[in-house]
């Protein structure tokens, strides 16, 4: 168990688990499609995350539960088995999404990037990430629940592919991709996200002010 800090980069993979990729409309990409959050988006357990303010037809704000990577030794250009060495342990996190701004702008840095909108904790711990349940909570409302065994591409062979394209450095976060169900936030709900033998990382919804 070690305590987390706020990375130095935040890698994501869309599309890690085909009823995802199914519920939006693709498919699952031949390689895994990354993407990047900034810091300045990261919240810890507790904190709420802010609906920004926008057009109403580009208001939408979803959830992304999901099993996070947080990586303990410099890797470039590893194999699977060395990646998933390197990794410190793993967290809960929240890929937060505007998603009608992702679905109207080619690059998802706006969507993905809202302060607020990477939700990370309680606590980092080492477990075996093959196969271990991922549950997203609104409202006490399970509406995601998946195992990490269904995600297309396995976190070792994911960490692998990353360090061929970028060099990961300690402390930087990889969230894994998010299973089927995601939905909308409103002001005022509570979203929780549970990974087995990690525990729950939990956060209140407010309207930015």
């Amino acid at each position: 168990m070690a305590e987390l800090s706020r990375p130095g980069k935040i890698v994501c993979v869309g599309r890690n688990y085909r009823d995802h990729a199914a519920e939006l409309g693709h498919v699952v990409e031949a390689e895994p499609l990354l993407f990047l959050k900034p810091p300045s988006a990261v919240i810890g357990d507790g904190a709420a995350i802010l609906l920004p303010r926008l057009p109403a037809d580009r208001s939408r704000v979803d959830y992304e539960g999901e099993l996070v990577a947080i990586i303990g030794s410099r890797l470039r250009h590893a194999g699977p088995g060395e990646a998933l060495a390197a990794v410190l342990g793993y967290t809960c996190g929240n890929d937060v999404t505007a998603r009608d701004l992702q679905g109207a702008e080619a690059q998802w840095t706006r969507a993905k990037g809202f302060d607020t909108f990477c939700p990370l904790g309680p606590e980092v711990v080492a477990i075996d990430p093959s196969d271990v349940l991922v549950t997203t909570r609104v409202n006490g409302e399970v509406r995601q629940r998946a195992r990490t065994r269904e995600m297309a591409v396995g976190v070792g062979d994911l960490l692998a592919y990353i360090s061929r394209c970028m060099t990961l450095e300690p402390g930087d976060a990889v969230f894994t991709g998010t299973p089927a169900g995601v939905g909308p936030l409103h002001d005022g709900d509570v979203v929780e996200v549970e990974v087995e033998g990690i525990g729950v990382l939990r956060n209140p919804v407010r309207a930015e002010p």
